[in-house]
C-alpha cells in the first residue's frame, strides 16, 4: 500500500467541451485524505462525486450527475488521476463539460505536475478481486477483471474502417507506463458520423486539434502519435471509468470492443464488491455479542 496523494497547490486550465462546444474554466484544488475526486459546478452550485452511482449517460463520453446539474466527458481527467495515483482532488468548473484540451490525458498530467503532488497521512487501500468478475453481455463484447498482483489492462478493438481495424494492447499501469504509453493517445471520431452527432447535440466542439479525424480509409488530420493510438485511447478511457470505483484497483482487466457503459457497469460491480468486503471486515472487527474474540477465532479455525 502507498500513501494517498493530493495536489500541492491549485492549478487552472480552460478550454472547450468536445460535445457542448462551450468554453469552460477549471480549477483543480487540493483535497483532504479520503475526499476522493469530486466535481463542483460553480455555475449551478452542484457537487458530483466521481463514483459509479453517479454515471447515468454514455453518449460517446461518460457523464456524471443528474441532468441539468451534471458534468460530462469526465473520463480523460479521471484517467490521468488513476495513471498518476492522484487520490484526492476537487475539480471546480463553470460549465457542463470538462474541456477536451488536445483530446488526450496528457494536458491533465502536465497540470498535475505543475501543481505538484503532496503525500497525505492516510493509506490508499486498493481493491483486489479474489475471483473473475465479468460484465454480462451477449453481443460479442467482453469486459472482465481477473485477480492479479498489479493493475494490468488488455484492450482489443475491431472497427470495419481500414484506418483503424483490429488493434490490441496490454499495459501494466504505473505512473511511468501510463505517461509514456497511454496518456498521449487522443480521442477519435469518424467523419461519416459527424453531421449525425451534431444533430444530436454532440461533437459541437470537435476540432482538428482536439481529436483524430478518421475518413473513409485514412486519418485526415496529420500523423498519429502511435501506430495503434486508437486502442491506446480506449485503454485510457477504461482507466478513467475505472476511477468510478472510488479507490485504487489491482487486477487484470480484459476488454474486447467494450465502451463507456460497460466500463461503468464494471465499476459498479467492483463498488458492490468493496461494500461487501467492508461489511465482512466490520463483522470481523465487532464479534457477535456473547462470543469472545479468541472463542470466535477458534470456531472459525475449526470450520476450515
Amino acid at each position: 500500500m502507498r500513501a494517498q496523494h493530493t495536489l500541492a497547490r491549485r492549478v487552472r486550465l480552460s478550454g472547450i467541451g468536445l460535445h457542448s462546444g462551450r468554453h469552460v474554466h477549471v480549477v483543480l484544488h487540493p483535497a483532504a485524505p479520503g475526499h476522493g475526486i469530486v466535481f463542483y459546478r460553480s455555475d449551478v452550485d452542484s457537487v458530483v462525486p466521481a463514483v459509479a452511482e453517479e454515471a447515468g449517460r454514455f453518449d460517446h463520453a461518460t457523464t456524471l450527475g443528474e441532468r441539468g446539474r451534471d458534468v460530462a466527458t469526465v473520463e480523460h481527467l479521471l484517467s490521468a488521476a488513476v495513471g498518476a495515483s492522484l487520490d484526492n482532488v476537487l475539480v471546480e468548473l463553470d460549465g457542463p463539460e470538462v474541456p477536451i484540451l488536445d483530446g488526450s490525458a496528457l494536458p491533465w498530467l502536465d497540470a498535475f505536475e505543475t501543481a505538484g503532488f503532496a503525500p497525505q497521512n492516510a493509506l490508499a487501500i486498493p481493491f483486489s478481486p479474489s475471483r473473475v468478475i465479468a460484465v454480462p453481455d451477449s453481443s460479442g463484447r467482453k469486459l472482465e477483471i481477473r485477480p492479479a498482483r498489479d493493475l494490468r489492462v488488455t484492450y482489443t478493438i475491431d472497427f470495419p474502417n481500414p484506418a483503424v481495424g483490429r488493434q490490441s494492447i496490454t499495459v501494466v499501469v504505473t505512473p511511468g507506463s501510463y505517461a509514456a504509453h497511454l496518456a498521449p493517445a487522443r480521442t477519435f471520431g469518424f467523419l461519416s458520423e459527424y453531421e449525425a452527432l451534431k444533430a444530436h447535440g454532440l461533437a459541437r466542439g470537435a476540432r482538428e486539434d482536439n481529436c483524430i479525424v478518421v475518413g473513409a480509409d485514412r486519418v485526415e488530420n496529420g500523423e498519429l502519435r502511435f501506430a495503434d493510438e486508437f486502442v491506446r485511447h480506449k485503454a485510457l478511457d477504461l482507466l478513467g471509468d475505472l476511477a468510478l470505483v472510488g479507490r485504487p484497483v489491482v487486477g487484470h482487466i480484459v476488454a474486447h470492443k467494450a465502451g463507456h457503459a460497460m466500463h461503468a457497469t464494471l465499476a459498479r460491480l467492483l463498488r458492490d464488491e468493496c461494500r461487501a468486503e467492508n461489511r465482512a471486515e466490520t463483522r470481523a472487527e465487532f464479534p457477535a455479542p456473547g462470543l469472545s474474540r479468541p472463542a470466535r477465532s477458534a470456531v472459525q479455525s475449526a470450520r476450515i
